[in-house]
């Protein structure tokens, strides 16, 4: 699909903006250094104004940075405008010419480089097919549902071979069966065109379903590059790990090597280069643990919940609420509002910060 598989590169990219309220500068994105491979597909995930689209419209070239050089292809690119940059978007709002049809819209940026009639014709076929709107070329894009709007915007896009793609949440106006069909439809597209990408999102499940990389940011600084199951179980701090997913904190104090103390019970936790007596928080995701009559940290049940799947619940440890999601209830023991119970932890969960 595209002629040259094209990476990307930040060095120590900043942008500063001047606060309208207080008058002040502040940093949206600070000290920023990526570097995302040909080919990949990367997501920039993180709360509203933590730095994320600021960061795609300096790739894009519709911003530019105060500070760092931003590479494409190992060419540097901070002098060049939008459309000198081998680079297309897919907009959140789609951006679609109204009174041109399907084809129209497709075919813009060919006609605007002056291609051949023929090559325009055999190239927006090509496209149309891969994105799933073969033989609706005649379509007019106000006829169009929201899912086929985005597969348009989509085509534009790709028609035009970029290096590399950007998506600035282009599933955000879609209802949540629709994005989640369509995430997965991006990145068959994505795959199959064998392009780099770089896909904003304030989704973090979105995020997980289509990347090789995620880049979770806050407050304009980037606070882990990781694959998402890296992300999920290692996380780099306590904003990561609240970010991506639901966790439980536990206070605990490291007694040696990958062995932790949480309300007077020592058990296995991964501690890195953490020595003993140092005081950690223990991540535990809510599938992590499972309750028994006898085990490792005693609690008691303050919610008792079945949610099909798994059974919902809610348990006081110390003074901290912990939730545990136990998977298919049907053959387990429920627990009630009011029982004392203990927290067993699988193997290889819990992890200190």
């Amino acid at each position: 699909m595209s002629k040259e598989k094209k990476g990307v590169r930040l060095e120590h990219i900043s942008k500063i903006y001047k606060d309208p309220k207080t008058g002040k500068d502040f940093y949206a994105v600070k000290d920023a250094n990526l570097e995302i491979e040909p080919g990949s597909f990367v997501t920039l995930l993180g709360p509203s104004g933590c730095g994320k689209t600021t960061t795609l419209r300096m790739i894009a070239g519709f911003e530019s940075p105060d500070e760092g050089e931003i590479y494409l292809g190992g060419e540097p690119i901070n002098a060049l405008t939008p459309n000198k940059r081998d680079t297309a978007m897919v907009f959140q709002s789609y951006a679609l010419l109204p009174h041109y049809n399907i084809f129209d819209n497709v075919a813009y940026g060919l006609k605007l480089r002056k291609m051949d009639k023929a090559v325009i014709k055999e190239k927006v076929s090509d496209i149309l097919k891969l994105v799933g709107l073969e033989g609706m070329e005649n379509r007019m894009t106000n006829q169009l549902s929201g899912g086929q709007q985005q597969r348009v915007a989509l085509a534009r896009a790709l028609v035009i071979e970029p290096g590399v793609l950007l998506f600035d949440e282009p599933l955000s106006n879609l209802d949540a069966k629709l994005r989640v069909s369509m995430r997965t439809e991006i990145r068959r597209i994505q795959q199959e065109a064998g392009i780099t990408a770089i896909y904003v999102t304030h989704d973090q499940s979105e995020a997980m379903a289509i990347s090789d990389k995620v880049i979770i940011m806050n407050g304009g600084l980037v606070e882990q590059i990781s694959t998402p199951q890296e992300a999920y179980y290692y996380p780099n701090n306590k904003f990561v790990a609240d970010f991506i997913g639901e966790a439980n904190f536990l206070d605990a104090t490291v007694k040696g090597q990958d062995v932790v103390e949480i309300g007077g019970a020592q058990v296995k936790c991964a501690t890195g280069s953490m020595e003993a007596g140092e005081k950690c928080s223990v991540v535990l995701r809510p599938e992590g643990a499972f309750l028994g009559e006898s085990g490792e940290v005693k609690g008691q049940v303050k919610y008792s919940c079945f949610m099909g799947a798994y059974q919902d619940y809610h348990i006081m440890v110390g003074n901290t609420l912990v939730k545990i999601q136990e998977y298919n209830p049907k053959n387990k023991k429920i627990f009630s509002v009011g029982d004392e119970v203990f927290l067993n932890f699988e193997e290889n969960t819990l992890y200190a910060l």
